[in-house]
């Protein structure tokens, strides 16, 4: 995510591109070393404590779609599912007794976007396991999939998902399916581009009046300034448009909203909750679970979003908990893009005195 920013700093007067490349040159004190990324990259599900009690996989199956667009747009840039957003709501449907189908528009193996800023070992896991990655390689076209067979619908984010999920008529069936039996829908980041032509039985569409979360306009304008260019809408306008109470959080970081049978998330660091949110929409209470490094650091940058340094910094040091300094430095960077110089400093500060994972 940090490279990501880097790049979109394309333009920027000489102060903002110096104070960002001081920042970035910082985070190379937080990078792992060669040995500990060869550690976590080989990392197996066997390794995680989590993974080893697991429930039997009686509980019904959830169905995780992913987009099967591989371009952004007329750009030529690839895009396509976020890995992340896939294997950790997998990793927490199957620790929970549910087994995982996924699927896309066209079936086979859809492009999964990767970012070593973030990936973990969790997401590793997924990638060293051959179920999982059967599973991914070989997704089901989604014509071929019966909706009565799985007890909810997971739409996966990533930007490939504006193009091909909106108007897709095997996505459009299998919403309003699940919309008309009441049974859970879930979607993240970009996945709610799935419900913006979705309609209800009373003929409204299916948002209207319900609290929803997505990828917001200014965490997609800010990466992409001519997004409106790219995408065929932006997401947050369409959801609005629709009808929606569109809940959104502190860019980058957390929110989940949980409205009757729809459980919708804003971005990536969401994931977690959403996918235990999921687990007790389905009347189970989640299996008990360590929480990563990525997830104490947002919860550490929710708290000086709201009380301010000091606050954060006495958190941290209570708390005894490992955090991800370059999270806490991406958000930096984020700060310096918006002329919110003193948080920037303020956050390099925090981000130096943190445990590290």
């Amino acid at each position: 995510m940090i490279k990501k920013l880097a790049i979109g700093l394309g333009g920027v007067v000489f102060l903002l591109v110096a104070t960002v490349t001081a920042t970035w040159f910082w985070a190379l004190k937080f990078s792992p070393t060669e040995e500990q990324s060869q550690q976590l990259r080989a990392t197996q599900a066997q390794n995680i404590p989590y993974l080893q009690n697991t429930i039997p996989p009686a509980r019904g199956k959830i169905l995780a779609v992913v987009t099967s667009v591989r371009t952004l747009g007329n750009t030529g840039r690839p895009t396509g599912y976020e890995l992340t957003e896939l294997a950790r709501a997998y990793w927490v449907f199957y620790a929970n007794g549910f087994d995982v189908d996924i699927a896309s528009p066209l079936g086979g193996e859809p492009y999964a976007l990767l970012d070593d800023d973030d990936m973990g070992q969790y997401d590793y896991a997924f990638l060293n396991n051959s179920l999982a990655q059967q599973k991914t390689k070989n997704t089901l076209a989604l014509k071929d999939v019966s909706a009565s067979d799985y007890v909810a619908v997971y739409f996966v984010g990533g930007k490939g998902a504006m193009f091909d999920f909106p108007d897709n008529p095997a996505v459009i069936a299998l919403a309003q399916h699940f919309a008309a039996q009441q049974k859970v829908i879930v979607a993240v980041c970009h996945g709610p581009a799935a419900l913006v032509n979705i309609k209800s039985a009373n003929g409204q569409w299916l948002v209207t009046n319900k609290s929803v979360s997505a990828f917001t306009n200014n965490e997609e304008l800010l990466l992409i300034p001519n997004a409106t260019e790219i995408f065929p809408f932006l997401l947050q306008n369409k959801l609005e448009a629709r009808g929606a109470n569109f809940i959104s959080g502190e860019d980058y970081l957390e929110q989940v909203t949980v409205s009757d049978n729809l459980i919708t998330g804003q971005n990536p660091w969401s994931v977690w909750r959403l996918a235990e949110e999921t687990v007790r929409q389905l009347g189970y209470e989640p299996v008990s679970r360590t929480k990563t490094a990525e997830e104490n650091t947002v919860e550490l940058l929710q708290i000086y979003q709201n009380q301010g340094l000091a606050a954060a910094e006495k958190y941290a040091q209570r708390s005894g908990h490992e955090y991800y300094g370059q999270l806490v430095l991406m958000h930096s960077l984020v700060a310096f893009m918006k002329w919110e110089i003193i948080d920037g400093l303020n956050l390099i500060i925090l981000a130096d005195g943190v445990r590290q994972r």
